[in-house]
């Protein structure tokens, strides 16, 4: 079967799984579960797998999503529980699907965020991070393919607003997934590198639901 998709959620314990880990591990279960996958050809063959957006160490998500390719028909209905049942806590199939979309279609990303402060108001924290983000410009310095150099990573935030509770502030972003990808974690380094003032004592981030160029749900 060819040009087939999984859907899938990583957390608890589970986010702090490597992309390489994830990939043997999902490996594995295709093969516990009695799944033949589909080899490359060529001297040095490998499973025909790839996640469309590695997920960074740390980081949760309850929208992953997984091309891949069996050698023989099955059934699409139950393979998430088939697959579910021989992961490991935290890795939960939740769709398996023919693929109908590129992966190039796939533009912007939905993610919750926790800015957690010991002992600064929370209230007063989500107002100055609305008024820090509403900038037209940040600039800030972070890895390319290039080396180090600057960036702005304003045009990369669609939407973002914040939210008190106590003792931190939750946040809810839609993000640029690919061209530019922008990693949450640039937002609380913005943070540290422009407004110290601001940066959380600890921050945490969640993707939640994959979108196309049109705002539309991307599967």
């Amino acid at each position: 079967m060819d040009k087939l998709r999984l859907r899938f959620e990583k957390t608890g314990r589970a986010v702090y799984i490597s992309h390489l880990d994830l990939m043997r591990t999902m490996q594995r279960a295709f093969s516990r579960a009695g799944l033949a996958l589909k080899y490359s050809e060529g001297f040095n063959p490998h499973p025909l797998l790839s996640i469309l957006l590695p997920l960074p160490v740390g980081m949760g998500s309850v929208c992953e999503l997984m091309d891949f390719r069996l050698r023989e028909e099955t059934d699409l209905a139950v393979l998430p529980e088939r697959l579910t049942a021989v992961l490991p806590e935290g890795i939960r199939v939740t769709e398996a699907y023919e693929q109908k979309r590129k992966s190039v279609d796939l533009k912007w990303l939905a993610v919750e965020g926790i800015f957690a402060y010991d002992t600064r108001d929370a209230g007063q924290m989500a107002r100055e991070l609305e008024f820090f983000f509403a900038q037209e410009a940040i600039s800030v310095l972070r890895k390319t393919k290039r080396g180090m150099g600057q960036s702005n990573i304003r045009p990369a935030i669609r939407e973002i607003n914040f939210r008190p509770e106590e003792g931190q502030v939750r946040l809810y972003a839609v993000l640029s997934a690919q061209e530019p990808t922008l990693n949450p974690e640039l937002l609380a380094e913005a943070l540290r590198q422009l407004e110290q003032a601001l940066a959380p004592d600890f921050a945490r981030f969640t993707r939640l639901e994959t979108y196309d160029a049109q705002m539309q749900i991307y599967r």
